[in-house]
Order: C-alpha cells, then structure tokens, then sequence
C-alpha cells in the first residue's frame, strides 16, 4: 500500500477517513479500482486483522482512520525510518468516490509544477510535497506507471532504464512490479533521494523533483542529510494526518473496515 493512503487517503474526498478501505456497494463504486489505486495499492487484509482483534478487545472505539494513520508509522519505524506522534480521534467516511479518487490522486506522470499545485491546493507547501514524496523510498509501482519514462524519457541513467525494460516491455506487463527505490527497497532512508540525483527515479512525477527545477536544492539536501529529511518528513505526515478528519458526530466507526455499519 502506498504510503500516501496508509497515512491517510488525503488527496481525495473528506480527508483522512478511511475512504479508500470501502469496499464497492450498490449506492457507490470505491476507490480501489481508481487508476492511481489499481493493481497497486495492497495490504487490506492486514488492517482487516488489526481491526477484528481490536473489536474483541475494545468494539465500536477504535476507527479505521486511525488505524491507517497508526499503522502507517509503526510500518515506517519497522523498516527503520523516523517516528512522529499520531493524533488520534479520527472517525471513518460513510461512503467513497471514484472519481473524486482519479481527480485528485497525483497522477505518476505530472510535471514539477502540476505536483506543486495538487499538494498546493489541500494545503501543502512545495517542501512538503518533496519530503512526503520521499515514502517512495519504500513501495513498488506497476509497469503501466513507469513504461513511458523507461522507454522514451531522456533524463533517466542507462543503465538503470535497461534494467527495468525486462520487467517492463513495451507492450504487455502492464501489473508486473518494480520497486520505487531499487537501492533499498524494503528500507525506509533517504536513498530514494540519492536515486533522483543520479537520475534513478522509477516514475516520471519522482524525476520531476531534480530535473533543473526548484525542487533540486531540497532533493540534494535530502539525498546528504536523511536527519534532515526524517524530521521534515514526520512532520509533513502529521499535517497529513490531520487533513480534514472526521470528528465528534460526524462520519461513524466501522467495526467492518471494508463496509459501512
């Protein structure tokens, strides 16, 4: 699951609720299927079982929301990346969009400034959305993602592009899974920066922030610094996190993460 959506769902309808854990019912079609969500976002069976052994435990108190955003931390500190402390009290959406998940998830083939504007408008600044770009640091995409930069784009290293087109062929492979950070796959550090210095990004959106624009200088930093990039990255998370949650009345606690009560 991609770091963005086990954080939160946040570039999508309420916020940080859960949304993208709905499962498809006759009054809505969720938002797995949505092309950024589509053979790659994994891992629902997991919180299905977080979920189940909570509500023996303690039912009807802890939310899908936050167990995402509690989740995703533990995830990032397993691997070996930095810890932050997770606001806790969010409730779950009732329903879910598609479309509003294909029109507001960044797309892997935006340019710099396009990525800028999509994180501008829910509320980040260009810093932020390069420091939280680094959870590619972990993850894998399919090939769909990443064909066109692997065969036609110019900024990528040779070598690391004739890697891939094995993995990738032109035509056919479209789900078959490369790892953003071929460096450290299963690690969380700063690598996928020194990826982009050396023109190692696996997606055309990861290159955008160092291919000659504003981003390089924060890249560079990061990709030297990864005390740096861990502090700027946990916080931006929590920012993240606190997107628009549903609170108090508002939404409910699924005991089903998958449906509505």
């Amino acid at each position: 699951m991609g770091m963005a959506e086990s954080v939160c769902p946040f570039l999508r309808t309420q916020g940080c609720d859960a949304s993208v854990l709905l499962d498809d019912t006759s009054n809505f079609t969720g938002e797995k299927t949505a092309g950024p969500n589509k053979d790659s976002l994994r891992g629902f069976d997991v919180i299905d079982t977080i979920k189940s052994q909570l509500e023996s435990i303690c039912p009807e108190l802890v939310s899908c929301a936050d167990i995402l955003a509690v989740a995703a931390r533990d995830s990032v500190v397993t691997l070996g990346g930095p810890t932050w402390t997770v606001q806790l009290g969010r409730r779950d959406s009732t329903t879910a969009s598609l479309s509003a998940a294909n029109s507001d998830i960044p797309s892997p083939f935006l340019d710099l400034s396009d990525l800028i504007s999509a994180f501008s408008n829910k509320g980040f600044t260009a810093e932020e959305m390069v420091a939280l770009s680094g959870s590619h640091t972990i993850g894998q995409a399919g090939c769909l993602t990443f064909r066109q930069r692997v065969h036609n784009e110019t900024n990528i290293d040779s070598s690391f592009a004739s890697s891939l087109k094995s993995n990738c062929p032109s035509a056919g492979g479209d789900t078959n899974l490369s790892p953003l950070d071929a460096t450290s796959p299963v690690t969380f550090d700063n690598a996928y920066f020194k990826n982009l210095v050396k023109n190692k990004g696996l997606l055309h959106s990861d290159q955008q922030l160092f291919n000659g624009g504003s981003a390089d200088s924060l890249v560079t930093t990061y990709s030297t610094s990864p005390a740096t990039f861990y502090a700027d990255f946990a916080s931006a998370v929590v920012k993240m996190g606190n997107l628009s949650p549903l609170t108090g009345d508002s939404g409910q606690i699924r005991t089903n993460c998958r449906k509505i009560n």
